[in-house]
């Protein structure tokens, strides 16, 4: 456990917690400073690594807990949410299954069977209709509603999601049906609560996928306040997708928001490190023990409300993130073609890597980092966890054989492996989207990071690494820096060529009213709420948004946004085309203190001898090299790293190839140049 106590910080005490698919990550910042704490997350029950987190590291009871979850991702992925109904509008029970007949493999002539949330047999309609200006056609039949509720609770459901046609501009039918359903105990999703938005199939799928996962959600944050409550913590916040903090009781009702609760926090983190270092072009590059996570900020956190789950639509605000398949625990395996392939599947914290002597019994990328000797044994997880180096060659030689190589020789086909597959998601949120990566510096953080993050750099062309002090807890920094927010919307589907200021206006003036009295309700003072409006503009004719953030009512600036917002986006623009606003948005936020690092007094000479504690052989480009390891915790402002060498410390391990060079800067951070040039 790393204790910083010589850094003073500002802030009311409050701790971070990310749970992760290997590793549980905390930080804790105080008066007296900031103290980190890495433990192997408990899959069965996450809420066993969160409280041992918090008594090891002896949170005070007063601690506010800010909590990065993915229950309600893996609900999802794992297909393990609550037996759920739908309700729907007369002739729209099979909204789901329809969708938008999108052909995810254009060739291909068969398609697995889809998972689908609901089942058909819990699949309702009712007889009511509204039309798309809000009036009603077909009134709501009180009784039938009673029929279809007595069946759902027969057929065993816990959850109910509605979504009736254009319940956005008319919302009442949904509100009886949902009274009727909560008088039976179920569990309910209103999608004009969810998702007051247009497209039928948008709304119906993020709303059910609310109504099922939500329940689970509840259970688990009921549970874990529980232990909270034993130890006297009272206070419980959850990330969401959007970088933002809510309260637990939302997040147990409108859990469909936190599914990138943890990448979320990683990204909020880094471009907070990031900008207090000057730097706010930035690539995030978050590698775990399951995936890696990377989004790009060009001067600002991009954001969007077009993500998707299991290959269902989730319209929520979410922070742009790009996933892929590879993390320290990704296993590596041979396919039929008998070529080496490296994840999806990972070995997660149990048994995990093979190198953790826990039962293990398949090579993954953090046992190939080893073989290399990327990391340091006698420096792993702070001297807590030992590795097992002569098991894992052992079992890597099996493998190995298998391709007629040696076991160091796999270790290194693992790597290439795992970077390209990361190389070419950072490539999708960059040059794919029109952004030059060499533009831009890049970001790495999680436990395997920055084990990877200077290669990564080279072969994309990066001039310049930012490795913040804590690489491998930076998510769990994230939790705590993050502002309160909630987030509003509302369909108008106005042409913006007839719109007025006054329109604007009118139609911001109630989600700005809400959304300054749900802040103001969590505890903020007026002058401590923040309300940010957008549009969702498109050419009439398209099928897809852009959000305009805007800061007046002038409508002629907004659509001149929009069409710079196009070009840059798709690489053109077309100014004489009428343009369409679908959606108005509000952000509300509550600013809170955020903890503020004093400067630390820089090193006398930049020569970094007083941080070697040790030396060791690491394998770059096919030969050994002597290369020192420095313990990141004696490094000051203005040290020099020069590569070869290994970075140790008890979060994460950083790996400078040759070629690179670091300077440790005011905030401690170590920003290396030179290898990306």
């Amino acid at each position: 456990m790393a204790d910083t106590t010589t850094r003073t910080y500002s802030s009311p005490a409050i701790v971070g917690v990310d749970i992760g698919g290997t590793f549980t990550d905390l930080v804790y910042f105080t008066d007296r400073g900031i103290r980190i704490y890495k433990l192997l997350s408990t899959k069965h029950d996450p809420s066993i690594a969160f409280l041992q987190g918090l008594d090891a590291l002896r949170v005070s009871p007063e601690a506010i807990a800010s909590h990065g979850t993915t229950v309600a991702t893996n609900a999802v992925l794992e297909h393990k949410g609550a037996r759920t109904a739908l309700i729907t509008t007369d002739g729209f029970r099979d909204v789901l299954v329809i969708g938008r007949q999108n052909r995810p493999h254009l060739y291909r002539l068969s398609f697995p069977e889809r998972w689908i949330p609901v089942p058909d047999a819990l699949r309702f309609e009712v007889k009511e209709r509204v039309t798309s200006t809000g009036e009603v056609l077909v009134p709501l039949d009180d009784a039938e509603v009673d029929r279809v509720l007595d069946r759902i609770v027969e057929q065993g459901a816990e959850s109910l999601a509605v979504s009736l046609l254009f319940s956005f501009v008319h919302p009442e039918h949904e509100q009886r049906i949902g009274e009727k359903a909560r008088e039976r105990g179920l569990f309910v999703s209103l999608s004009s609560r969810i998702l007051p938005e247009y497209r039928e199939f948008e709304r119906t799928s993020t709303t059910v996928l609310n109504a099922y996962v939500s329940p689970i959600m509840a259970r688990y944050l009921r549970n874990l306040a529980q232990g909270l409550a034993r130890r006297g913590n009272r206070t419980l916040w959850i990330m969401q997708s959007s970088g933002g903090i809510i309260g637990a009781d939302t997040a147990a009702e409108e859990a469909v928001r936190t599914v990138l609760s943890g990448p979320a926090a990683g990204v909020t983190g880094a471009f907070h490190v990031a900008s207090l270092a000057g730097f706010d072009h930035i690539i995030t590059f978050d590698m775990g023990g399951t995936s890696t996570d990377v989004s790009l900020a060009d001067g600002a956190i991009r954001r969007t409300a077009e993500g998707n789950i299991e290959g269902w639509p989730v319209r929520v605000p979410m922070i742009d993130i790009h996933t892929v398949g590879a993390g320290g625990g990704s296993i590596a395996w041979r396919d039929a073609g008998g070529s080496l392939r490296v994840g999806p599947e990972s070995a997660g914290s149990d048994p995990g890597p093979v190198c953790y002597d826990r039962g293990g019994e398949e090579i993954t990328v953090t046992d190939a980092n080893l073989l290399l000797g990327r990391l340091d044994p006698d420096h792993f997880l702070g001297g807590r966890m030992s590795l097992n180096r002569e098991k894992t060659e052992a079992v890597a030689a099996q493998l190995a054989r298998t391709f007629g190589m040696t076991p160091v020789e796999l270790a290194e086909g693992i790597i290439r492996v795992a970077n390209a597959k990361m190389e070419q998601a950072i490539r999708v949120i960059s040059i794919e989207r029109g952004f030059d990566p060499r533009e831009f510096t890049l970001v790495p953080f999680g436990g395997a990071g920055p084990m990877h993050a200077l290669e990564l750099a080279e072969a994309l062309h990066i001039r310049r690494v930012l490795v913040p002090r804590y690489p491998g807890v930076l998510s769990a920094l994230g939790l705590i820096l993050a502002d309160f927010v909630k987030d509003y919307s509302r369909t108008v589907m106005w042409d913006m060529a007839a719109v007025r200021a006054e329109d604007l206006e009118a139609a911001f003036a109630p989600l700005l009213e809400q959304g300054l009295n749900d802040i103001m309700a969590e505890g903020f003072a007026r002058e401590d709420v923040r309300l940010e409006q957008a549009l969702d503009l498109r050419y009439k004719g398209q099928s897809f948004e852009l959000v305009v953030p805007i800061e007046s009512y002038d409508v002629a600036e907004a659509v001149r946004k929009f069409h710079a917002a196009h070009e840059r986006r798709y690489g053109y623009a077309r100014p004489d085309a009428p343009v369409e606003l679908v959606n108005v948005r509000v952000t509300a936020r509550g600013i809170r203190p955020r903890p503020q690092p004093v400067d630390v007094p820089p090193a006398p000479t930049p020569d970094p001898g007083e941080a070697v504690v040790g030396r060791t052989r690491i394998r770059f480009s096919g030969a050994w090299q002597d290369a020192p390891v420095y313990e990141r915790g004696l490094l000051l402002p203005g040290h020099e790293i020069v590569g070869p060498a290994l970075i140790a410390q008890e979060d994460a391990t950083t790996v400078v190839p040759p070629g690179w060079q670091g300077r440790v800067d005011r905030w401690l951070n170590v920003v290396f140049e030179g290898g990306g040039r």
